[in-house]
C-alpha cells in the first residue's frame, strides 16, 4: 500500500523532445535573450523607417548642412544637410536586406549541394566538390568589385551586390553539410528506411536534413554577421551599394574626410555603432544557440 501511495505521489517526468530542451536553454541564456531582443528591435525600427520618419532620404537641404545633433535632427546632418538618424534607419533596412537575402540563398543553395553531394557521394560528390572548391578558390574581394562594377546599370544595383556574394559564399555551407550528412548517412535507421525502398529524395529531407539541422541554424546566423559586415566593407570602398541609396556602409564613407572624422564624429559614428552592435548581438544570438543545440550539454 505505502508502494502504490509513493508512486502516486511521485512526479511525473515530462518527457521533453530535443528542440524543447534546446529552446528551454536558450531562453535561460540571458546574453542570448537581450541580443534577440536588441536585433528584433534594429530590425522593426529599419523596416517600418517610413512610419517613423517622415522625412526625405534624398532630400539635399544645403542651409542645413553639417547641423549637430538637436530636438530638430536628433542625430544632426550630414555634408549635403540629410538627416542622418533618417538615414540610419533606411540604411539599416538596405543592410538587413542583404544579409538576410545572402544568407538565405547560401543556405538554401549550399544545403542543397553539400546533401546531395554527402548522400550520393562516388562520382556525383567528386563533380559536386569539385566545382565547390574553383568556387571556393576565387579571390572574394577582387570578385565582388570586378562583377559589381561590370553588371551595375543593367540590374538594380543592391540585388547585384546580393547575387554576386551569394555566387562566391555558399561553398563553405556545402562543405559542412555535406561532412554532416557523410557522418550521419552511416547510422542504423538510414540503412532501414533504404532497405524498405525509401526514396533518396524523402531519405534527405526528412531524415538527414533534420538530424544536421542545428549546424545548418548555427552557421546561418554566423553568416548573417558575415554578410552585413561584408556588405559595410564593400559599400565603404565604393563597390557595395550604390551610393545614392542609403546604406549603413554608405554612410561610413564619409568618415574618409578628415574633417568628417575629427570634427564631425555625428555623421559616422551612428553608423558604426549600429554595425558593431549588430554583429555583437548575431554572434552572441549564435553562441546561444550553438550551446543550445549541442546534445552534450544537455542536462
Amino acid at each position: 500500500m505505502n508502494t502504490e501511495q509513493a508512486s502516486i505521489k511521485a512526479p511525473k517526468r515530462k518527457n521533453s523532445s530535443p528542440w524543447a530542451i534546446a529552446r528551454r536553454k536558450f531562453f535561460h541564456n540571458k546574453l542570448a535573450m537581450i541580443s534577440s531582443v536588441f536585433l528584433m528591435t534594429v530590425i522593426i525600427l529599419s523596416f517600418l523607417a517610413p512610419y517613423i520618419t517622415t522625412v526625405d532620404i534624398s532630400r539635399v537641404n544645403i542651409g542645413e548642412t553639417s547641423l549637430t545633433p538637436s530636438s530638430d535632427h536628433w542625430l544632426g546632418t550630414d555634408q549635403s544637410g540629410r538627416d542622418v538618424f533618417t538615414r540610419l534607419l533606411y540604411g539599416g533596412r538596405v543592410s538587413l536586406t542583404v544579409g538576410m537575402s545572402v544568407t538565405a540563398i547560401v543556405v538554401v543553395f549550399g544545403t542543397l549541394i553539400g546533401s546531395i553531394a554527402g548522400y550520393f557521394g562516388g562520382f556525383v560528390d567528386n563533380i559536386l566538390m569539385r566545382f565547390t572548391d574553383f568556387i571556393l578558390n576565387f579571390p572574394f574581394l577582387v570578385f565582388v568589385i570586378v562583377l559589381s562594377s561590370l553588371l551595375f546599370g543593367h540590374v538594380s544595383g543592391v540585388w547585384v551586390l546580393i547575387a554576386v556574394i551569394s555566387g562566391l559564399s555558399w561553398g563553405g555551407v556545402a562543405r559542412i553539410v555535406r561532412s554532416k550528412i557523410l557522418a550521419e548517412k552511416e547510422n542504423e535507421y538510414i540503412l532501414a528506411a533504404e532497405s524498405i525502398g525509401t526514396s533518396s529524395a524523402k531519405i534527405i529531407t526528412r531524415h538527414l536534413l533534420p538530424n544536421v539541422l542545428s549546424t545548418i541554424i548555427v552557421q546561418a546566423t554566423l553568416l548573417f554577421a558575415t554578410m552585413i559586415v561584408a556588405e559595410a566593407g564593400l559599400s565603404y570602398l565604393g563597390f557595395g551599394v550604390p551610393q545614392e541609396v542609403p546604406s549603413w556602409g554608405n554612410m561610413l564613407t564619409s568618415s574618409r574626410q578628415p574633417d568628417v572624422l575629427q570634427n564631425k564624429p555625428w555623421i559616422w559614428i551612428p553608423p558604426g555603432l549600429a554595425i558593431v552592435f549588430t554583429i555583437l548581438s548575431i554572434n552572441f544570438i549564435g553562441e546561444g544557440l550553438k550551446d543550445a543545440l549541442n546534445p552534450k550539454s544537455n542536462r
